[in-house]
């Protein structure tokens, strides 16, 4: 399949209590949302992007057309079990931590349990929750909330990422955490669809957008080919004195052009992250979410596990380091390659020798000969029938003649 997402003449029309058609939520959409690729969906309040979400998702059925998710229907457990999806709303349970609220979800999509284990370090470490992990949801902030949510919606590693409003709540420091996971997930071969109202958060990570209005798409395309303005230029240069700038001027003015010419500026979330930045390397205490390490191992592409047998003999004497302590990156992806494999397998692979087996010398045997006489061994034989004799009461040879001839004349002399 050529589209992670197409839609074709998707609608969904609401009906009031009488069954007649009332709201066009969405209207003959057609959508084509390619693998790999950051896709932002906008529009006002009111204009379908919640409800194209849904009907994409298998929440609401369309009133007409159709939807292709991963090349398939998303109700479908083999599919819907590849796509992670954060709602505007995270609904979680306010009674359960932070661990246990991804164990949970992790236990829905069946997850082994050290599987479960790993990625829920990885992914809390990830959004910066790990301080707080063992403290209920329901005491959370809106934006840790939305930091737990975010993290459930990738528990299961997906392909297709559906985040719908996933900044509402955050704070600055949140906000930047997201859009350079967003940019490291697409990265890494997901495919991501984006709801959002802060269009300069869109602007920042998104390769295409679509704009909605009415339930309609009203404009669509790549982000910069929509925003560039090619009746203008911009020169951005170092410090330079105020007589070069004057001969700018003058310059762009024989041009006939327009010039102003202004001191460059930070954009004030980048102050404000590099103050946050500066008070957390002081180690100063909080009781809040604090900034991501780096996103977890397991949401890396898929590639070739390698055979045991093969790093083993790979790793030369001289070339081996000093062993560290393994990280949680590396014991995820441990734990998941052996997850796959039967206990079998994985006792034979470390039970057969390394490199090729060496051919055992051949040892010839011969008979040993007796040095026992002839007389030995009938002295023996003689032995061994006399053993024999006794443990079953019989005899054997002459003595049993005499013995069968005395009882033969008993039974004479009876009669």
């Amino acid at each position: 399949m050529e589209y992670a997402i197409e839609t074709f003449s998707l609608t969904k029309i609401f009906s009031d209590w009488w069954g007649r058609d009332k709201i066009y939520a969405v209207d003959d959409l057609n959508l084509q949302i390619r693998y790999n690729e950051v896709f932002g969906l906008l529009g006002p309040n009111g204009s379908g992007k919640t409800t194209t979400l849904k009907m994409l998702l298998g929440l609401l059925y369309p009133t007409k057309g159709r939807a292709v998710v991963l090349g398939g229907d998303s109700s479908e457990p083999k599919i819907s079990a590849r796509i992670g999806f954060l709602p505007e709303e995270s609904y979680l349970y306010r009674y359960l931590d932070a661990r246990e609220t991804l164990d949970f979800y992790g236990r829905l999509f069946g997850l082994e349990r050290q599987v479960r284990k790993m990625r829920i370090e990885a992914l809390l470490d990830m959004v910066g929750l790990k301080a707080v992990a063992n403290r209920p949801v329901g005491t959370f902030s809106k934006g840790m909330a939305r930091r737990i949510g975010l993290a459930q919606a990738l528990i299961n590693d997906p392909d297709l990422l559906i985040l719908d409003e996933p900044t509402t709540g955050l704070d600055p420091i949140g906000t930047k955490q997201i859009k350079d996971l967003v940019l490291e997930l697409a990265k890494r071969g997901k495919t991501v669809l984006l709801c959002s109202h802060l269009l300069a958060d869109v602007e920042d990570v998104c390769d295409r957008i679509a704009i909605l209005y009415g339930g309609r798409i009203q404009s669509e395309g790549r982000v910069k080919e929509l925003l560039e303005q090619t009746g203008k230029r911009q020169i951005t240069t170092g410090s330079i004195s105020d007589t070069a700038v004057e001969r700018i001027k003058q310059i762009v003015q024989n041009e006939q052009a327009d010039c102003v010419i202004t001191s460059v500026m930070d954009k004030l979330e980048t102050f404000f992250i590099r103050i946050v930045a500066a008070a957390e390397v002081a180690a100063q205490a909080t009781s809040g979410a604090v900034g991501a390490r780096q996103i977890g191992g397991f949401l890396a592409p898929e590639t070739r596990v390698e055979n045991i047998l093969d790093k083993l003999v790979s790793a030369s004497v001289s070339e081996q380091t000093p062993p560290t302590e393994p990280s949680t990156t590396e014991q995820v992806r441990a734990v998941e390659a052996s997850a796959g494999k039967p206990d079998a397998e994985l006792l034979r692979e470390l039970t057969e020798p390394v490199g090729p087996a060496q051919p055992r010398p051949v040892v010839k045997t011969e008979p040993v000969e007796s040095e026992a006489t002839q007389e030995e061994q009938s002295d023996r034989a003689q032995s061994q029938e006399s053993i024999l004799e006794q443990l079953t009461g019989r005899t054997t040879g002459p003595d049993k003649d005499e013995k069968q001839t005395d009882k033969s004349q008993g039974e004479a002399g009876d009669a």
